[in-house]
Order: C-alpha cells, then structure tokens, then sequence
C-alpha cells in the first residue's frame, strides 16, 4: 500500500523584541520563561516575579524545567537555561518543557526571554521550534482509528531572538520528520519498490534530476556485492537510486549523499534468531536520513549541487542465498570473500560508494545502521564517525556540537587492514571473529571510495533510536542525522 508522503506541521512563529510589561495574555495561553541559571533572580524583574520566586520554593533547585500554574491560572514552565551552551543539551531541555505542554493540549505557547544574552536564547529558541515540530509530527500508523489532532498551532517569543534561524529549523525539522515516517514503516509497506516510488514521487515534486539502476543494469556494471544481498529475494524490485539536486545557473562538481536501504534484514543464511529480526524494518534508516538531508538542503535553497545515492534491498534467506566463503566481484574490480551474510550492510554500500565516486564528487557522507559494535563502544547517544581525512576529526566533532546532533571519531588506521586479508579473495567481508567490527566496516568501506574523494561514513546504529527520546525528538525513532549533514556539507562547502 502506497500512502502519502508526510507534509510539515503547520505551527506558526512570531517574534517580538518587547516583553510585554504585564503578562495578560489569554487564560488559554501556556507560557515558556527563559531564566538564566546563573541568575535565578531575574526571575524577581518579571510581572508575576514574586509570585513565582515564592512558587519555586516548593520544588527542589535540580528540577528543570518547573511546571506550575501562573496567578491567573496559566500553564507555566520555568526553563532555567545553562550557561555552558551546548545544543543537545539545549535541545534536551525543549523536549521536556514542550512534551507536557503539547500532551495538555496547549494550542499557543508564548516563551519569555529574562535574560540578555542573544546567542544563547537564540540557541534555546531554535531547540523549542525544532522540538515543537517533532512533537506536532505524525508518525505512520496502520489502524481505521483516526490519530488525535495536535492542539499545538503558534509558538510566540518575546524578547531579543535575532539570531534564531527559524528557516534552517523548518527545513531540518522537515527532513528529520521525513527519515522517521519512512523508518517507522512496516516492511510491507516500505518494499525497496514501494520506496523508490516515494522517493521518486518526492523527486518529481522537488524538481530533482532520478535514475534508478536496477538489477540488470547492476549485473552489466559488475556490482555482485550489492547483487550477493539480494540474490534470494522473491521480487527482483532492489537497485540503486541516484537524486540529482541543481540549484540554477551553477555547473560545478556535486556533494554526495549515500544511505544504506535495507528495507528488511533477515540476515541471510546467518539468519537472525532469538528476536533480533524484529524492528529490521528500520535497517534503512541510514537512506531515510540521506534523503531527508537532500529535502532541508532543498528547502534552505542550497547554492551547490548535491547527489543522493539510496541502496535500496532486502536481505532474504532462500536457495539461492549468499554463503560463507562464497566469493563475489564488486564493480570497482576488488574481490571479497563472504565471511557473515548479516554484514549486508556494508555489502550494498560497497557498490553503491564505487559509483558514487565515478561521478567525482567533492565529498561523500553516507549513513548506515552498520554494526552492533558501535553501539557497544558508544551506547545509543551518540553516532561513531569514520573519515579518510585525518583533518577532518576535530571539525566533525564541532559539527555535531554545533547541530545537537553529536559524532564521535574512530580510529582509521591502515593496519586494521591486515585483519581482512583473505586467502581467497582480494579482502574479507568482516573478520570472522573479534572486536571492533565498526573500524573494519568502515575499512572495508573505504575500499571502494576514490582515494582523492573526502569521504565521512556515519555509523548512526547508536542513534537511530533511543527509548524516551533524544535531543528535541520526542519518538524512539529518531532520524538523526539531518541535522549533522546539512551542517557537515554546508561546511564542506565552503572550505
């Protein structure tokens, strides 16, 4: 069943310079107050200053946000906001002052700035709008029930906002909205077919440049890792999709995007047991965030041209599965000798990096659910970062800080490679046992990107869901990673 593609929520946002001197405002109205933490006093220069300093002794001083009805009655949340700045923490506090307001059905939510410190509130406010649209976002649901309408419909701040960047937080808002519709999919609904028609029906109504190469064009360029994936599943529907994003009257080399679209992971004759096959349907969550990335590139009117490259498979078990030891050809020439068939991930890649890189792009970034070995090394707050530029390190942990949305190094070193040598074939798939599954994925990966090519692999099997929520997203589907590509190439791009 094909549904429609998910639409922004519509939540209005205004911005006034003046903190209205008595805070009359309708009954009906939930008030956000932004206090330094710092300066807890500032609190004492507002309309119902004593009134609320006199409330605030009833809770103890870590509880952050406050929830408390103000002298007339109104939702108030008092955020006491750090002075560290950082935007995941920032973001972190949105969730949980826009959680329970938007659950009590607030329709406005006015927020207060009581303080003087423009980056800083600036920051917060981004967080509240980023979060407000996560929260007002529907995420699929197959039921006759009709899902209960968000009352949320304005968002008023007052106070010194000039530098909120409300448009870059509309656009990754946007896109991040779009990864978790597309992740939240059951396999049934979300086939490597049915996903090329979303993702081509989001084209056409883009203005983005499509072509798909499908199995027989795959056999003819030589892609047998991509084709070892697929070669048991029923319906010959996986292949290779390439999104073209052009901003007019420029001619110059693209960025690319990749994404692993494992739209269901059986793992292959290394078949999943006891439970672990449940939730693969969101393997492909990797492509719903390349994608998503392209959407807020588009929205924000990006002035360079990006490339999105989605591998979209199954990974069925069957007669004619894949084996251990069987050995394939990718389309870069190297050989590879099969060691688990539930490292597919890095096999659909492989093909779909080799021909990212014909087109010579000045940098790839590609995200993939990838290894379990990155979760164990990071736990699920954080996404590992893999990089053939050692000079990138630094800049790709000030990227992820900068966005909320955070990534951490590895180590990438050459002699890592040592463990893949074959006896077979041009290099092993994975080792066949040990640790650091995550270092070797991305030096296999690194095999099949042009040397000359800047290229970071986000591993984002930490941060594809956290229980609760994470940052501003409110689902234990999380998207991330919008916000660190439009950051990371919007860098890129003018380095």
């Amino acid at each position: 069943m094909v549904l429609d593609l998910p639409k922004l929520p519509e939540l209005k946002i205004d911005t006034d310079h003046r903190v209205p001197a008595a805070w009359d405002f309708d009954t009906s109205v939930s008030l956000v107050l932004l206090v330094p933490e710092s300066d807890r006093k500032a609190l004492l220069r507002a309309p119902w200053g004593d009134f609320l300093t006199l409330r605030l002794t009833d809770f103890p001083t870590s509880t952050n946000p406050v929830f408390l009805s103000g002298p007339r009655g109104h939702r108030t949340a008092i955020l006491f906001v750090p002075d560290t700045k950082t935007t995941f923490s920032y973001g972190t506090l949105a969730r949980k002052t826009l959680g329970p307001l938007v659950k009590e059905r607030a329709i406005t939510v006015n927020v207060i700035s009581l303080f003087a410190d423009v980056e800083k509130v600036s920051t917060m406010a981004d967080a509240l709008v980023a979060s407000g649209m996560a929260h007002l976002f529907q995420l699929p649901r197959m039921t006759g029930k009709a899902a209960d309408p968000m009352a949320l419909r304005a968002m008023n701040f007052y106070g010194n906002f000039d530098d909120a960047d409300f448009s870059t937080t509309r656009a990754t808002a946007e896109g991040n909205n779009l990864a978790r519709w597309l992740t939240q999919l059951p396999g049934n609904y979300l086939t490597p077919g049915l996903y090329q028609q979303y993702a081509e029906t989001l084209a056409t109504r883009e203005g983005w440049a499509t072509r798909f190469y499908g199995i027989d064009e795959l056999k003819e360029l030589g892609a047998g890792a991509f084709l070892s994936v697929v070669q048991a599943s029923p319906t010959p529907d996986a292949g290779i999709l390439h999104l073209q994003y052009r901003p007019p009257g420029v001619d110059a080399p693209p960025l690319a995007l990749a994404g692993k679209g494992v739209c269901f992971d059986t793992g292959g004759s290394d078949l999943k047991v006891s439970g672990h096959m449940r939730g693969m349907n969101g393997d492909m969550q990797g492509s719903a965030v390349a994608l998503g990335t392209l959407l807020a590139l588009t929205r924000l009117k990006f002035p360079h041209p990006v490339d999105c490259w989605l591998a979209l498979a199954e990974n069925h078990i069957g007669p004619k599965a894949v084996k251990s030891n069987d050995v394939v050809t990718a389309m870069n020439g190297t050989t590879i000798e099969i060691v688990n068939t539930d490292a597919e991930g890095r096999m659909v890649l492989a093909d779909t990096l080799a021909l990212a890189s014909r087109s010579k792009p000045r940098a790839i970034l590609n995200y993939a659910t990838l290894t379990g070995s990155c979760v164990s090394a990071l736990g699920q707050r954080v996404a590992g970062g893999f990089s053939n530029r050692r000079d990138w390190i630094e800049p790709i942990i000030q990227a992820g800080e900068r966005c909320g949305e955070r990534v951490w190094p590895f180590p990438f070193e050459t002699d890592y490679d040592e463990d893949l040598e074959s006896d077979l074939a041009d290099t092993l798939q994975c080792r066949v046992e040990g640790a650091g599954d995550h270092i070797y994925a991305a030096r296999f990966l690194s095999k099949f990107v042009d040397g000359n090519i800047g290229w970071l692999h986000v591993d984002i099997a930490p941060t594809g869901s956290h229980k609760g929520g994470l940052g501003v997203i409110p689902t234990e589907v999380q998207g991330f990673g919008v916000r660190f590509g439009v950051e990371w190439l919007k860098r890129i791009a003018e380095s």
